[in-house]
């Protein structure tokens, strides 16, 4: 099996500037029988969320082994990354990360909430959970979708990179078939645009690159509230 990809990110319409990173390199597309790709969406201000989420792309890069080896060494090079700068103390990150495999494995590490998705057969289905307060409260019946939409702690996170010695990954796999599309995407994806508009752009465009751009456009027409970066996997 291999993977035909795109990546693309935009800081959308209300941001000065881009703290998502993104692997592979951001605008680009390929086709490989082995990828790593993956998504960092930077949060501390003082340029500390581009260098936090920097950091993470390059070391999760350049780190061999599984998800959650790549996602912990992210984690310390973030925290030593602050440790060196005082003004950048607190900076930190999210990191959804892929492993995707010539014989159609995918290992997924997950912290935040970036996401991850699968569009198989024209249904799109969630991969990764949110580590975030109104996720929780979700989950335990605490709250409504409805008053989850506009609850002021709504971007608030409950793990992120770089903010402790130790970080709990979420750690997923999944058996992929010719013709599934996976999405990875940051939530200026997912706070602008519904799940039943990305399906629509997945199930519309057939190129990879081609559907990144299109949820981002989307994203950016609703508004662009924050910086958007999708990558678009595709299993051949």
């Amino acid at each position: 099996m291999n993977f035909t990809w795109a990546t693309r990110t935009d800081p959308g319409r209300v941001r000065d500037h881009n703290e998502d990173a993104v692997l592979p390199e951001p605008g680009t597309n390929g086709t490989d029988d082995h990828l790593v790709a993956a998504i960092a969406d930077g949060m501390g201000g003082h340029a500390g969320g581009e260098i936090a989420s920097g950091t993470a792309i390059a070391t999760v890069a350049a780190v061999a082994g599984d998800a959650a080896i790549r996602i912990e060494a992210a984690n310390l090079a973030v925290l030593d990354a602050a440790s060196q700068r005082p003004r950048l103390t607190g900076m930190g990150t999210t990191l959804t990360l892929g492993i995707f495999e010539s014989d159609g494995s995918l290992q997924m590490g997950h912290v935040g909430d970036s996401r991850a998705y699968m569009l198989r057969a024209g249904d799109l289905a969630r991969m990764t959970t949110d580590h975030s307060f109104v996720s929780e409260m979700l989950a335990a019946g605490r709250m409504t979708e409805a008053e989850a939409a506009v609850h002021p702690y709504r971007s608030v996170l409950t793990r992120a990179i770089g903010l402790e010695t130790a970080v709990e990954i979420e750690v997923l796999r999944f058996e992929l078939a010719a013709g599934d599309r996976v999405l990875i995407c940051s939530d200026g994806v997912t706070a602008m645009i519904d799940d039943d508009a990305i399906r629509s752009v997945l199930t519309t465009e057939s190129d990879p690159g081609q559907a990144a751009e299109k949820l981002i456009a989307a994203a950016n027409d609703a508004g662009g509230a924050d910086n958007i970066t999708a990558v678009v996997v595709d299993m051949g």
